[in-house]
């Protein structure tokens, strides 16, 4: 039976209306494929609490969550993700990452040129459907 992780991500919108977007590095699973910053959630934390200490620990900087924009569970080779992606605002600092092998900003109509995990689909295809993420937080 496939072992279930249940993780966040971060949609971070920027003034120039850009979404934060990081690579997975080789060395993590799901290797070169673009998601929305967050990572698992530890027991005890809401979901919620683990995105603002995934991004303080791997991007070094603050952020205010917003509203929750998908909730999908998608069946990889070896395991099985359940994504909760919240919209977010930095609050305090520039992301810098610590684990991934590249972030980028990129508009949202830029978000297709992206390979994005495939647990990010969704949420990546209601954002792109929003006028502006950072005016619906």
């Amino acid at each position: 039976m496939k072992k279930l992780v249940h993780v966040v991500g971060a949609i971070i919108e920027n003034n120039q209306h850009e979404i934060f977007c990081a690579l997975r590095s080789p060395s993590m699973s799901l290797p070169n494929l673009w998601e929305f910053p967050g990572g698992k959630i530890e027991s005890g934390e809401t979901p919620e609490q683990a995105l603002q200490r995934e991004i303080t620990e791997e991007f070094n900087c603050a952020i205010e969550i917003g509203h929750k924009v998908e909730d999908t569970t998608y069946e990889y080779e070896k395991f099985i993700v359940r994504l909760e992606t919240y919209k977010a605002k930095l609050l305090e600092g520039i992301p810098i990452a610590a684990e991934h092998a590249d972030t980028r900003w990129v508009t949202r109509e830029n978000l297709h040129k992206l390979n994005f995990a495939a647990a990010d689909i969704p949420a990546v295809e209601k954002i792109v459907s929003e006028k502006i993420v950072s005016e619906k937080m």
